[in-house]
């Protein structure tokens, strides 16, 4: 149930970010999750898009080195400690998440967050099955449409 990530590479310089957002949104394309990272000259911004095809092309087509990956994205309780409701049950598996970041839409009719995860490759089909089988809610293209 993997949803598609979108990760490029910025120049970590104001205004960057707004740039991408404006080719983004004049493209009709949403960002539904992100996270931003820097170190010395670069940047980089991973994200879900509501429609990951249109926004990996309108990118390209303006010269950003783009990669994709698949991601996951499952709801966690909306309370102290729901997130480790899905962390311990990847603990004791033995998963490592390599990073986590937040949706910035929810579901409207639950009181839940929605987190996006980044799994090495090899863990990915492991981690969906434990996290069903802790009765962790996981989203997938349906995410695009939030």
């Amino acid at each position: 149930m993997p949803v598609k990530e979108i990760n490029l590479v910025l120049k970590n310089e104001p205004g960057q970010l707004s740039l991408v957002s404006d080719i983004l949104g004049s493209s009709g394309v949403n960002i539904i999750a992100f996270y931003v990272s820097t170190e010395g000259d670069e940047g980089s911004l991973r994200f879900v898009a509501n429609d990951p095809d249109r926004a990996t092309t309108v990118l390209r087509a303006r010269g950003y080195r783009i990669r994709t990956e698949e991601v996951i994205a499952c709801e966690t309780p909306n309370h102290p400690g729901g997130l480790n409701s899905i962390l311990k049950p990847l603990k004791t598996e033995g998963i490592n998440v390599n990073y986590i970041y937040p949706c910035l839409s929810r579901l409207a009719t639950e009181p839940t967050a929605i987190l996006i995860l980044g799994v090495a490759p090899p863990d990915r089909d492991r981690t969906v099955a434990v996290l069903r089988d802790n009765w962790i809610r996981l989203l997938d293209e349906d995410l695009y449409r939030l």
